[in-house]
């Protein structure tokens, strides 16, 4: 049965308000900004945003009000540094912090995909993540010899929204490059939207199932869309725009002016082919794969 719905059908059926929502969880690459931006334009509201590395994305939606909580392990522009919006909130106290690693967050996100209360760790120990964090708690090891250890709480995402290179549309996904903690995210999560550059038929997908690294019945929503992580890359498809993110740190110093960005860039497009037309046409192309990098046939006949 088909899964395929338009984004916005995906995020009006699985992203409630007061919803704990993953993004961002393959670092720098792969940001599902389109379906931020959806989120932003539905108007969602008391979100919790976990990640590790979202770089805007969460400063986007932060800025629009969508936000109560946040668990991650940075919040910024990763090319300019500072995030205006997520730091105004964080010092007028309009949003709850919760300070992770970005090992602690893969480890929260694993002990949720493996149904377990916690997973054990030595990581943060000495150090002050830990203090006052209910995601960690003292523990020490059953054998010899009896170790201090931090307990990681798991995290059972409400949605985890994902950008993958490809998809059939039963949800089996295709992705490659650096996976981050999607994999963890994906299997810890309640439900799961799955957006693609590109919707291909299921015998695309059968024929490399090494690469089928989320399996469809883990999915709940698949949205095709392309160009929908600009301006993050997608390896094989584009590249990061780094422009983009230059002009983003100078166009969202203040609160009006965020307010413009968000309207030029969010509100004034109905859809991602609005938004890519605003970018336009010279610049799309120069994002484009310059050097293709093909992988080695394999055969995986018997």
């Amino acid at each position: 049965m088909s899964k395929l719905l338009t984004m916005r059908k995906a995020i009006a059926e699985f992203v409630p308000d007061g919803a704990s929502v993953a993004l961002g969880l393959q670092m720098e690459q792969m940001i599902p900004f389109a379906a931020g931006h959806e989120i932003i334009r539905q108007k969602k509201r008391g979100l919790t945003l976990i990640g590790p590395i979202s770089d805007i994305l969460f400063d986007q939606i932060v800025a629009a009000g969508c936000v109560e909580q946040v668990i991650a392990a940075w919040v910024g522009n990763v090319m300019m540094g500072s995030a205006y919006n997520f730091r105004r909130a964080v010092e007028n106290n309009q949003i709850k912090i919760i300070n992770m690693t970005n090992f602690t967050v893969a480890l929260a996100l694993q002990a949720g995909a493996m149904g377990v209360p916690f997973l054990p760790t030595r990581t943060a120990l000495g150090s002050d993540v830990a203090k006052g964090n209910h995601f960690f708690y003292q523990a020490f090891s059953p054998f010899e010899p009896k170790e201090s250890l931090h307990a990681v709480r798991a995290l059972n995402p409400d949605v985890t929204i994902v950008h993958v290179q490809r998809a059939d549309r039963e949800g089996n996904a295709h992705c490659w490059g650096n996976f981050g903690v999607m994999i963890e995210g994906v299997r810890a999560a309640k439900r799961v939207i799955v957006v693609a550059e590109e919707i291909v038929e299921p015998e695309v997908i059968a024929s490399d199932p090494n690469r089928t690294v989320i399996p469809g019945f883990l999915v709940n929503a698949v949205v095709e869309c392309r160009y929908g992580a600009h301006p993050s890359p997608v390896q094989g498809y584009y590249k990061r725009d780094d422009a983009f993110f230059r002009q983003y740190h100078e166009q969202t110093k203040t609160t009006a002016d965020t307010d413009a960005w968000l309207d030029h860039w969010v509100y004034s497009t109905d859809d991602r082919r609005a938004y890519m037309n605003q970018l336009g046409a010279c610049r799309v192309e120069d994002l484009g794969v310059k050097q293709h990098a093909y992988a080695a046939q394999a055969d995986f006949g018997y």
